[in-house]
């Protein structure tokens, strides 16, 4: 094409599992031992036990492997995470990610071929008013169902 035209142009905002821009990276050979937190994105290829909480949206590499207790904005697993996850947006399971545990979070996203094993509670403005009418009407909740 001439003119400095582009044969593709964006077409509005990026989803949510495509990230601004990634402010820190912890790579395939590295281990960490300990409790975390960081802002904005972070990457995690590498191994990593212990905590990350109050943070931002951590992006699990297809290499990395979590154990322990994960507190963010929002999770892609594209690797191994295991332990508790609660994310105040959304969690998205890749088909490369493996979860074992307990999740908490408004959005749960599981591609096909992504695993989760474990516990998952759907925690949000929606559930709060589900949460509110969780028995139908005219039934009472002492009988067995």
């Amino acid at each position: 094409m001439s003119g400095g035209k582009t044969l593709f142009a964006k077409a509005g905002p990026k989803p949510p599992s495509v990230p601004e821009e990634i402010s820190a990276f912890l790579g395939k050979e590295t281990l960490f031992e300990g409790k975390m937190t960081f802002q904005g994105v972070f990457r995690l290829d590498g191994r990593f036990e212990g905590e990350i909480f109050e943070s931002g949206t951590l992006i699990v590499g297809e290499s990395a492997v979590i154990m322990g207790r994960i507190g963010v904005i929002a999770i892609i697993i594209n690797g191994r995470v295991e332990g508790e996850v609660t994310a105040k947006e959304r969690i998205e399971i890749h088909s490369t990610g493996r979860f074992s545990g307990t999740l908490i979070t408004p959005v749960l996203t599981i591609n096909e071929g992504g695993t989760l094993n474990g516990y998952c509670k759907m925690e949000g403005e929606a559930s709060r008013e589900e949460g509110l009418h969780s028995h139908p009407p005219n039934m009472d909740p002492s009988l067995p169902v």
